[in-house]
């Protein structure tokens, strides 16, 4: 490449903060050249870019060129934009064994949304065959990121018995991780829980607190089938307290540590 080494850390960063400050043309500029020259990491932010938009009219075929020549260079952005092109059929044919191939690869690179989407692909077959121990060990590494998506579906792998024996207390466990972090549908799954002691304590509070919260926060046709029966035969006292740790603000996360065995 025409510029040294220590230039091009000085216009990669330029760029990321010009980005990141909302110039997206500023940023754009500084990426160019250096895409032209072949650095996968600009050619892969360049095609992050065209894919998204952002400091140029959105065009899917020049994000595609651009994610391809990161993605072939190894740039674990750009196999994972490439996926998503593949997945969704944007400047390529739709492609769901191509999109899985490029998540893979991204993935083994810890690239933490590509595991956590492989894992999802794993659990349903879009793509590759359904592969149950394929779709929690990926989650597992996720999770490690701090992903909640992948959190709640490790829950919902030991609740199913999805390639492991059922374990009510390690799904409530994982429920609980991504609850914390915000995720509606575990928040849901937690209080129903409660609600029948499966892996937790039978608590009718805890159980109405975290229906109720899954339902503001979108979960409310998977919560309305718990709610019902979590405030028959509740005190109007016990009522009003599940509502009032509902309506507190969740305590700061610490971040994902995965449950003990």
């Amino acid at each position: 490449m025409a510029a040294d080494r220590g230039d091009i850390e000085d216009r990669m960063a330029r760029a990321a903060s010009a980005w990141n400050a909302g110039q997206h043309g500023v940023a754009l500029d500084l990426w160019a050249p250096l895409a032209h020259e072949g650095l996968a990491r600009a050619q892969s932010n360049m095609g992050a870019a065209f894919l998204e938009g952002r400091g140029v009219s959105r065009d899917v075929d020049k994000a595609v060129d651009w994610l391809k020549r990161a993605a072939e260079q190894g740039d674990a952005g750009g196999q994972r934009n490439l996926a998503v092109c593949y997945y969704e059929g944007w400047g390529v044919p739709q492609d769901h064994a191509a999109a899985a191939l490029w998540y893979e690869k991204a993935a083994l690179q810890n690239d933490a949304d590509a595991q956590d989407m492989l894992s999802w692909m794993k659990l349903v077959g879009g793509g590759v065959p359904v592969d149950y121990d394929g779709a929690r060990s990926w989650a597992e590494k996720a999770a490690k990121f701090g992903r909640t998506e992948a959190m709640a579906r490790l829950g919902d792998i030991h609740h199913n018995a999805l390639g492991v024996e059922r374990n009510p207390g390690m799904a409530a466990a994982w429920w609980r991780q991504a609850a914390m972090m915000g995720h509606a549908e575990a928040q849901a799954m937690l209080g129903a829980a409660h609600l029948t002691g499966q892996g937790v304590p039978l608590d009718r509070i805890e159980a109405l607190h975290w229906l109720l919260r899954g339902e503001a926060n979108g979960a409310g046709e998977l919560a309305a089938g718990f709610l019902g029966a979590a405030r028959t035969g509740m005190e109007p006292l016990d009522i009003a307290e599940g509502e009032r740790r509902a309506a507190a603000p969740l305590p700061n996360s610490q971040g994902a540590k995965p449950p003990t065995q």
